[in-house]
């Protein structure tokens, strides 16, 4: 096959996200940084193109509105760690102000509790809009959607193995590889498993995405026999992966994917496609088969109740605070939003502030608040926040809820905002926004 330049540029495009997928499935400061050279360098060559800069035109002039919101959120970002003077400070955070005692300062503080984890966020936003347009720009025929659509099945795949083989090996750390915190669960390069099961659920989106569209997209002649039987074993791997993961709102959403395809198949299709139909079926079998036998029957109910430790901790009327229960940081997440209500604490700055107020908790203590909208809300203010959602609004009105892939995507993100913190992790964010901006009607074929 002959490497095109734009085949070269795809190639340099899956080189980074597979640099994300090994590396950043955490949260690590140094990350950012190197995420921002690495993609701000491929930009900067892309835009030197004069084909490619004609396409970033375009893009910017086709989303000229919901490009100016985020800019302004970005420059919100910036606002919050500005140095100003205290006197500022009690005008601008109140709330700061007076634990401005507890924190290092001198004459000049910023709105951030934390500036240089509120730059590393500015960093990491400010990756996902260059990463988004260069897949815009070199990603525009429904070939390359479809390549793309069989490098996340191949990524997740990989990924998958690799987690069920440290996990069946007992789970030692490896290099990179920590898994001191989960030494019963599957989460390979990932620090969580459940940003590591959101991750292959949107992998898993994407095999079944493949199968809808692989007749339509490729050369009809062609016996797609094969591709789809390969197509299958990944999703049956990715499903282990899922399923051993033991994340409740992974195997929550794994299971609403496919009652949605399933639903669609049903009910709402008219031309059934009975390859995306049998591996369902197979897919489900595989999995009850899995948990019933191996795992035992109760465990195949009580993986999808994912706030039965939340529910019952409240059951008991537990009044003591727990670092380690999620009901309690979403409680002191919400408290900290109405001390922080104008400008918020800064993008990042929820460890710091747990910190601050739980200083005797020992090494158990919680760098998030485990339900992304107290924290976004925390971090940003009513003023971040309302500009944050706009932004999101925006790109979901522009885009069409006529296929199941959106409808899937728009519930993925209601849950994990409600009761996770996996959009807190960039690689969340970029796969997650690369899915959102496909709509097959707008490429060329």
């Amino acid at each position: 096959m002959h490497l095109t330049k734009n085949r070269f540029h795809q190639l340099i495009f899956y080189i980074l996200i597979s640099f994300l997928i090994i590396f950043n499935g955490g949260n690590y400061d140094l990350y950012p940084q190197f995420n921002f050279v690495l993609v701000g360098s491929f930009f900067v060559y892309c835009y030197a193109d004069l084909n490619y800069k004609a396409h970033i035109k375009k893009f910017f002039f086709d989303n000229k509105k919901i490009i100016l919101i985020y800019i302004i959120f970005l420059s919100y970002l910036i606002f919050q760690i500005l140095p100003f003077p205290i006197e500022l400070i009690k005008f601008f955070s109140p709330s700061k102000y007076k634990i401005l005692p507890d924190l290092e300062f001198n004459n000049f503080s910023s709105i951030s509790l934390d500036t240089s984890k509120t730059f590393f966020n500015f960093l990491n936003y400010l990756s996902l809009i260059l990463f988004l347009i260069i897949f815009k720009t070199i990603f525009y025929k429904e070939r390359h959607i479809l390549n793309f659509y069989y490098f996340l099945i191949i990524s997740g795949f990989f990924t998958s193995i690799t987690a069920v083989y440290f996990y069946l090996i007992g789970n030692p750390d490896f290099l990179f590889i920590s898994n001191a915190n989960y030494k019963n669960a599957a989460t390979g390069f990932f620090i969580n498993r459940t940003v590591f099961s959101c991750f292959l659920n949107l992998c898993f989106l994407a095999g079944l995405e493949c199968l809808s569209i692989i007749d339509i997209i490729k050369n009809k002649k062609k016996d797609n026999f094969f591709t789809k039987i390969y197509l299958r074993i990944f999703l049956l791997f990715i499903t282990i992966g899922i399923i051993t993961s033991f994340s409740r709102i992974g195997n929550f959403l794994f299971l609403s994917i496919i009652i949605l395809y399933l639903l669609n198949q049903f009910f709402l299709k008219k031309k059934k496609n009975t390859f995306i139909f049998y591996t369902l079926i197979l897919i489900i079998f595989f999995d009850i088969l899995i948990f019933g036998i191996y795992f035992g029957g109760f465990e195949l109910i009580n993986r999808f109740i994912f706030l039965t430790n939340e529910l019952e901790n409240y059951s008991n009327n537990n009044a003591s605070f727990s670092s380690t229960n999620r009901g309690d940081l979403a409680l002191f997440g919400l408290n900290q939003f109405k001390n922080f209500f104008l400008f918020g604490y800064g993008s990042g700055g929820f460890e710091i502030l747990f910190k601050n107020f739980y200083s005797n908790t020992g090494i158990n203590y919680a760098n998030h608040a485990h339900f992304d909208i107290v924290e976004f809300a925390g971090e940003f203010g009513i003023i971040g926040i309302l500009i944050f959602f706009l932004n999101i609004f925006k790109c979901y009105k522009k885009i069409k809820f006529n296929n199941l892939k959106n409808l899937y995507l728009l519930f993925f993100l209601l849950i994990i905002l409600l009761f996770d913190f996996s959009f807190h992790i960039f690689l969340i964010q970029i796969i997650y926004t690369l899915l959102l901006s496909i709509n097959l009607n707008e490429y060329n074929k």
